[in-house]
């Protein structure tokens, strides 16, 4: 997934989590790309509860991007799983915490430390 302002980097499962590695940013023209990425990611492993989406190198999100992962978290919220971000941005992590994604979701610093909740 290449289009637009967002790259895909990677996208792993470990341990019943689909990480996922963005780059750029996540609006409303990168964000239909990265829902269906995700959902399809969903719809082949019904094993993934955790999504954790690495945010250090995503430099904006706008209501696009907060309404796509809000909307991943109630597929994985379903699961019994959990939405845990990592390495945000001071910028990206004031938009997320402005949403109320604080309430729902965990921050961290490391992915090892997200597989370790």
């Amino acid at each position: 997934m290449a289009r637009g302002g967002t790259k895909l980097l990677s996208s792993e499962t470990v341990n019943g989590a689909l990480i996922i590695t963005l780059e750029g940013e996540l609006d409303l023209h990168t964000a239909p790309p990265f829902k269906q990425y995700v959902d399809e990611q969903l719809a082949g492993n019904d094993l993934i509860k955790d999504l954790i989406l690495r945010m250090d190198k995503i430099k904006f999100i706008d209501s696009s991007g907060l309404g796509v992962i809000l909307g991943r978290y109630k597929q994985i919220q379903k699961r019994g799983g959990r939405l845990i971000f990592v390495a945000c941005s001071p910028q990206v992590y004031r938009i997320l915490k402005l949403s109320g994604m604080q309430k729902i979701a965990y921050f961290t610093d490391s992915v090892k430390e997200a597989l370790s909740l």
